[in-house]
């Protein structure tokens, strides 16, 4: 099983003038230790407009700037917005290969579409076609990714002509698709549209591996891929926070999740929000009081001793969960403790999980690779069109008229009068040219 940490960029009340900083400056000093730790993955969420949840409104920034600080751990977008109204499909397309190109193949995008108000109505997506939008950006982008040219498109949520989409991803055709899951059935529909499923935290090993045996059934069954290749895996994210001793863990990590649990449904299942001026720091320690202890996360959690969270991470590899993705940084968590936490866990935990890790992943492979097979054969694959099927364009700017105007060529200065002629010469060879 392979292990990830994720970046939320949580900053709780009270700011300061340098909080913000601070908090990107640490993340990145983070994202480095846990590529020298050994990580597999690190992943950064979009979110718009959640204070003190979430400040990371631009992922493609964070993880850009961390993969010049790191080597081997790999990149994940955990997730895109991809409904037109936060990002272009072309945009999207851009920035991921952009990415995948000076991280040296190191990406991993994932998408969703965000069921908050906030950021729904912040940008004004249609809450009730924010999946349909979704679903129909990132077919075009893997599309945009993989073609040269893209033939365009004109859908019911998205238009575009054909373009040559540049640059092209290292990683061919392009880089793997995740989507994000929140519910059973965004598992099974990712299973059907082979990518791989970001999962919340299950209750316990049982219903991980429920979950598991479900997508990877509906996988072998009925996918047919959303993109060019297939990433058939199951990833979730565990509230975690490592300590040697049991009631500090505890104490702390319980805490620090308990906002971020609070956070969460404030803003995507019962908050009311008034923005710049709800403190929910403030009243997350009002609820606490009021229940008399921290607020319950939802599902089982890796926060204990890392005796306890071997045993925990045992249970979900026995279960097929094929990466824990760890939520290091939440609520008050000081740097300190964040380092502090990862490198217990990296040398007293992870080495519990590699052993056999090749031999599993060499199993999986070998065992799904004719369910890969007869998932890519069921996809109709769209073919970067021939060359008379791209209509032309006209290339120039709308400002400058089709004819540079000579009236007047006598009453120019030399130097003006020269260009003028010396460009309508060059017009006119170009379109001697065959585009």
């Amino acid at each position: 099983m392979q292990t990830g940490i994720t970046f939320g960029l949580q900053l709780p009340r009270p700011w300061g003038p340098g909080s913000e900083r601070r908090l990107f400056a640490e993340a990145l000093d983070q994202v480095e230790l846990a590529d020298r730790l050994g990580f597999d993955h690190a992943w950064t969420v979009e979110q718009h407009f959640l204070e003190e949840y979430s400040h990371s409104s631009a992922p493609e920034l964070f993880l850009a700037a961390a993969s010049q600080r790191t080597s081997t751990i790999r990149l994940g977008h955990g997730v895109v917005l991809t409904p037109p109204g936060y990002n272009h499909p072309a945009r999207v397309a851009e920035r991921i290969a952009t990415l995948d190109l000076v991280s040296g193949g190191r990406v991993d995008f994932g998408f969703g579409d965000s069921k908050s108000r906030v950021e729904l109505e912040g940008f004004g997506v249609d809450a009730g076609a924010r999946r349909a939008m979704s679903l129909e950006a990132v077919e075009q982008i893997a599309d945009m990714m993989a073609l040269e040219p893209y033939p365009g498109h004109r859908g019911e949520h998205f238009a575009m002509p054909a373009r040559n989409v540049v640059p092209k991803p290292v990683q061919k055709p392009h880089p793997p698709l995740w989507i994000a899951c929140s519910d059973d059935a965004t598992v099974q529909l990712a299973a059907r549209l082979g990518v791989g499923a970001l999962a919340h935290s299950f209750f316990d090993a049982a219903e991980a591996a429920h979950v598991v045996a479900g997508y990877y059934e509906t996988f072998r069954r009925e996918c047919v891929p959303i993109g060019h290749v297939v990433n058939p895996a199951v990833a979730m994210v565990d509230p975690f926070y490592c300590h040697e001793d049991g009631a500090t863990a505890t104490a702390v990590g319980m805490r620090a999740h308990g906002f971020r649990t609070y956070a969460a449904r404030h803003y995507y299942s019962f908050g009311r929000h008034r923005p710049g001026y709800t403190d929910l720091a403030a009243n997350a320690e009002v609820v606490r009081a009021e229940l008399g202890g921290d607020v319950p996360l939802r599902g089982g959690h890796a926060i204990g001793t890392p005796g306890e969270i071997a045993q925990h991470l045992r249970g979900l590899e026995a279960a097929g969960v094929d990466q824990v993705i760890l939520t290091h940084q939440a609520g008050g968590l000081t740097h300190q403790q964040v380092c502090e936490s990862l490198e217990l866990f990296a040398r007293e935990v992870r080495p519990a999980l590699l052993p056999g890790e090749q031999e599993r992943l060499r199993r999986r492979e070998a065992e799904l690779a004719p369910h890969i097979a007869a998932a890519l054969e069921r996809k109709a694959r769209r073919q970067a069109p021939g060359r008379d099927a791209v209509p032309l364009c006209d290339a120039y700017g709308l400002s400058r008229e089709t004819d540079v105007e000579l009236v007047g060529l006598a009453d120019m200065s030399e130097s003006t009068r020269a260009a003028i002629l010396e460009l309508n010469r060059l017009k006119a060879i170009a379109l001697r040219l065959e585009p």
